[in-house]
């Protein structure tokens, strides 16, 4: 009896402990509210793009060439902080957008939250913005936009870089990926761990590789966690889980034509280097990079090198690299 009654006591705390989660949730988060913290506030403009609000960051001159930042799953413009101000020193006109669902862009209930849809959405984008043609650069899940942008809209994509990306639906297998495909468990889950600053830093030092771990301050674990803190963000991370749609780009990547530059770190916990090594032996015009003692995201791990090598392949008309092995990286052509 003594042991019935605890659990019931155990199960009525955590169902209060939900409740209340629930309940006290925002329904979203306004980057107006937090103008003061954000990174680069004064490059930060907002588009309707198909009746939805698109958050994006510009640097450069619109006369120079068009180079198109998408971040990762959970992930936002945040992640191209140091590296997009250099692409525009450069000579570069950069566009850095928050997808949908993500970031400071709205996070419509309607919208399907597929890689697909998302790929959809950026060259919408472009179109409102008068872009023809750019250079995409696309990050772990963004670069899963990136290559389905290029299979589906191949005239708008002048080059593709690829950056620890996504190829298949592999993730989905991941603990944490299958819990929140499953009903009312995802539901449960999502607000306390995306509200969670301890998860938030162990899944961050899986991210990134043990050298470069001293990035994970508290100041980047607030600026992930901020935008992702609300109803609708809940909502879209779920959504976008369960709408995952990634085989695709490994069975049709040998349609890609374009010249295509591979970007991995070699410590890459998220998403193994051995994509890397699949999508080069795909795309038959691909360079493939590898940066020493680099993690998931060597724009910020890396940024120096990871500015230099894209600026070299967008630099020379056919995408060339200079073949080098040194302490840093690693190049196949």
């Amino acid at each position: 009896m003594k042991k019935r009654n605890l659990a019931i006591g155990i199960g009525s705390a955590l169902g209060a402990a939900v409740a209340v989660k629930m309940l006290t949730r925002q329904p979203s988060v306004e980057m107006k509210n937090f103008a003061k913290v954000i990174h680069h506030p004064e490059h930060s403009n907002f588009i309707e793009v198909d009746g939805a609000t698109v958050h994006y960051q510009e640097f450069g001159n619109p006369a120079d060439p068009n180079l198109i930042l998408i971040h990762g799953y959970t992930a936002s413009t945040y992640v191209w902080k140091s590296v997009a101000p250099e692409f525009a020193e450069r000579g570069y006109h950069v566009i850095a957008p928050d997808l949908l669902g993500f970031g400071y862009s709205d996070k419509p209930a309607s919208f399907e939250y597929s890689i697909q849809a998302q790929a959809r959405m950026v060259m919408r984008l472009m179109n409102v913005l008068g872009i023809g043609q750019a250079s995409i650069v696309g990050s772990s899940y963004g670069g899963a936009v990136a290559s389905v942008l290029t299979l589906d809209y191949p005239e708008r994509v002048e080059k593709l870089i690829l950056v620890g990306a996504v190829i298949n639906d592999r993730p989905m297998q991941q603990p944490i990926m299958r819990l929140a495909g499953l009903p009312l468990v995802g539901e449960i889950m999502t607000p306390f761990l995306l509200d969670s600053r301890l998860f938030m830093r162990h899944r961050m030092k899986n991210t990134f590789a043990p050298e470069n771990r001293d990035l994970i301050t508290t100041e980047r674990i607030e600026s992930v966690r901020r935008p992702l803190n609300a109803a609708d963000a809940h909502r879209a991370v779920l959504k976008s889980a369960r709408n995952w749609d990634a085989d695709r780009i490994e069975q049709d990547a040998h349609l890609i034509d374009q010249p295509t530059l591979l970007l991995w770190g070699e410590d890459d916990l998220v998403i193994p280097v051995g994509n890397g090594h699949k999508m080069h032996d795909k795309v038959l015009n691909s360079r493939f990079v590898v940066f020493k003692n680099c993690g998931h995201l060597p724009m910020e791990e890396m940024p120096e090198q990871f500015v230099s090598v894209i600026d070299d392949f967008c630099s020379d008309p056919k995408g060339r690299l200079l073949a080098k092995s040194d302490d840093e990286m690693q190049v196949e052509n």
